[in-house]
């Protein structure tokens, strides 16, 4: 789905993302891992349009978009959330899920002085869509509540909503599990399971928590000084002297400290 070859995005002389090479595999659940400052963020934000690369390519499905800005990126079904959620605070839960979707009829005024019952039949179909997002999520109960009056869990979670409201290829999620207790994290991993069986969602996940992350993904790949150490199944990448190494400062004889810091 996504391959990224040689990328750097340089920051003056601070080399965030520095020679990465990465492949995102379709229909996975993929995790990136790695101590802070490692540059997956900042990897995360090329990939998605929000910065151009310094040098490098990013394909999706074969099609270089490298450099491509996030609405057009949005249009070929790549979406992001972020570490802090980016909801409309003055808009209910339900008005958040029914504004994704591009180039609605209302958004014209010829629309919407002329053809009212056009606009008003897609509103109608939006507003059964969000609900079908809200059931789906398990948050119908927070429908016509403010997005800014709902816990940071239930935002990560509208977040989520949100990439449901259109036909998503890929979905990249930043720390989906910040600030969130256990029982909502449990609530956003279902469903991003849900998601990709049901659905076929591709993921990549940026996370801390490793029983998360060994919870839903497949493939991990550990990032660090803007790199990429290591990449397979979690205990495979745990067991990596490298990752070790960029964890703890230290060598194997530390291991059994990362084991206990991350499950």
């Amino acid at each position: 789905m996504i391959k990224v070859e040689n990328l750097h995005r340089h920051f003056g002389g601070f080399r965030a993302v520095d020679g990465a090479s990465l492949e995102i595999k379709s229909g996975l659940i993929t995790g990136l891992i790695g101590p802070n400052g490692a540059g997956k963020t900042t990897l995360f934000n090329v990939i998605a349009g929000r910065l151009g690369p310094t040098s490098g390519k990013v394909s999706m499905a074969g099609e270089d978009i490298t450099g491509l800005p996030p609405h057009v990126l949005f249009g070929k079904g790549l979406l992001r959330t972020f570490q802090i959620a980016h909801e409309f605070g003055s808009m209910s839960v339900r008005e958040n899920l029914m504004m994704v979707p591009a180039r609605q009829s209302g958004e014209s005024l010829m629309n919407a002085m002329f053809r009212r019952g056009a606009v008003a039949a897609e509103e109608r179909a939006l507003r059964q869509k969000a609900d079908e997002v809200l059931e789906f999520l398990t948050i119908t109960h927070l429908a016509d509540q403010k997005a800014s009056m709902i816990s940071g869990g239930q935002k990560k979670l509208l977040e989520l909503g949100r990439t449901m409201m259109v036909d998503a290829r890929i979905v990249f999620l930043d720390e989906v599990g910040a600030g969130v207790n256990r029982t909502l994290l449990n609530t956003i991993g279902d469903a991003i399971l849900r998601l990709n069986k049901e659905r076929g969602y591709t993921f990549c996940v940026i996370e801390h928590d490793m029983d998360f992350i060994g919870k839903i993904c497949g493939p991990v790949i550990c990032m660090a000084e803007g790199k990429v150490l290591s990449q397979g199944t979690l205990q495979q990448v745990k067991n990596d002297e490298r990752v070790i190494e960029a964890y703890l400062g230290t060598g194997l004889k530390n291991k059994l400290k990362l084991e206990a810091a991350h499950g």
